[in-house]
């Protein structure tokens, strides 16, 4: 039922995309006087994150790694909150991949994600702490939501089948987050970034999404003289993508500005095509060869472009980085940075993505 779970007679249907019942205006928090936890704070979203954090203020800022904390079992969530002692927890970290990894890990990243926010939002209820901030993924939204992609539309749908258990699990952490704001008073927001991109980004051929490929299938084609590259399905699917410093904006925002956990997508409002995806990459790299789609490879979601007028009034935010100075930027780090990268595994996969070619 469009936008709502359904009603009992004791209890109301509930609208996860408005605050219900209302808790009140909410007040500006100060993140500069408080004592911060950013889970995924080494990733490639976490950082850009980080950064602006300490660009407002921010000096205690804490990021759990996972060999010291494995936030996927209880005890060491809650362990967590006893050693770091949190006023504000931003939760982006992700086990998360492209269609491929998706198709691989279903299970894995349904309860990996799930068991995270499982454990994370309980204890922020146990510690009483002032707020918690879930990045949600627009892997969330219905398979066939229509475009633009808007928040009431979240429930109106299944959504598509290789990005599902990922979305579901993120998706269920807001509905823990409502009702343990309506049930405990636990102050939360939900924002759903649609898929980013941009410098540190993870550029494993195994693992990483659209963009990061593309860019390094196009460079190594130029560098090695490569007459082709190959991409995966028709090329026909739409995408938006996000520049990471506009979508950590967005973010930091959320966490300032927003007390109740209503779902806040972050994007540009652009679409463009796979196929036309590539072909504006490969100008941009240099690459003049041919474009070879294997067919036989999923296009995963048949179209991705959000209304992000929530977030403009509830935010103040707009993407600040036009789509091309955001590839050129990432073209010139990959070209700069490539040969250490590929030494390196990538960095840790934020909340953010999801598959998308």
């Amino acid at each position: 039922m469009g936008g709502a779970r359904a009603a009992t007679a004791a209890t109301p249907a509930l609208d996860l995309t408005l605050p219900s019942p209302p808790m009140g205006q909410p007040t500006k928090t100060d993140l500069a006087g408080r004592r911060l936890v950013v889970t995924g704070g080494a990733g490639f979203l976490g950082a850009a994150v980080i950064e602006r954090l300490r660009a407002r203020g921010c000096r205690e800022i804490s990021v759990p790694r996972k060999r010291d904390y494995d936030l996927t079992r209880e005890a060491d969530a809650a362990r967590m909150y006893a050693d770091l002692r949190p006023d504000v927890v931003i939760h982006l970290a992700a086990e998360v991949g492209g269609i491929g990894a998706n198709m691989a890990n279903p299970g894995r990243y349904f309860f990996a994600n799930m068991a995270m926010a499982l454990h994370l939002i309980e204890q922020a209820r146990v510690n009483r702490i002032a707020k918690f901030v879930q990045v949600g993924t627009i892997c969330a939204y219905p398979k066939f939501t229509p475009v633009p992609f808007r928040e009431e539309e979240l429930w109106n749908g299944y959504p598509e089948e290789t990005n599902a258990p990922y979305g579901i699990a993120k998706k269920a952490a807001m509905v823990m987050l409502d009702g343990y704001r309506r049930q405990y008073g636990l102050a939360g927001a939900y924002v759903l970034p649609v898929n980013l991109y941009g410098p540190r980004d993870n550029f494993d051929l195994e693992t990483s999404h659209v963009i990061p490929a593309l860019i390094r299938k196009c460079v190594s084609a130029v560098d090695t003289g490569a007459a082709s590259i190959e991409c995966w399905g028709t090329g026909s699917a739409s995408r938006e993508f996000l520049y990471v410093d506009d979508a950590a904006e967005g973010v930091i925002r959320a966490a300032e500005s927003l007390d109740d956990p209503i779902p806040v997508n972050l994007g540009t409002g652009m679409e463009i095509t796979i196929r036309d995806l590539v072909a504006l990459i490969a100008r941009l790299v240099g690459f003049s060869g041919e474009i070879r789609w294997n067919a036989s490879r999923p296009d995963g979601q048949p179209r991705r472009c959000l209304d992000t007028g929530r977030a403009a009034e509830l935010l103040g935010w707009r993407a600040a980085v036009s789509f091309e100075e955001g590839l050129r930027r990432t073209i010139e780090w990959w070209r700069r940075e490539g040969a250490g990268a590929r030494q390196r595994p990538g960095p840790s996969p934020s909340s953010a993505q999801c598959a998308s070619s």
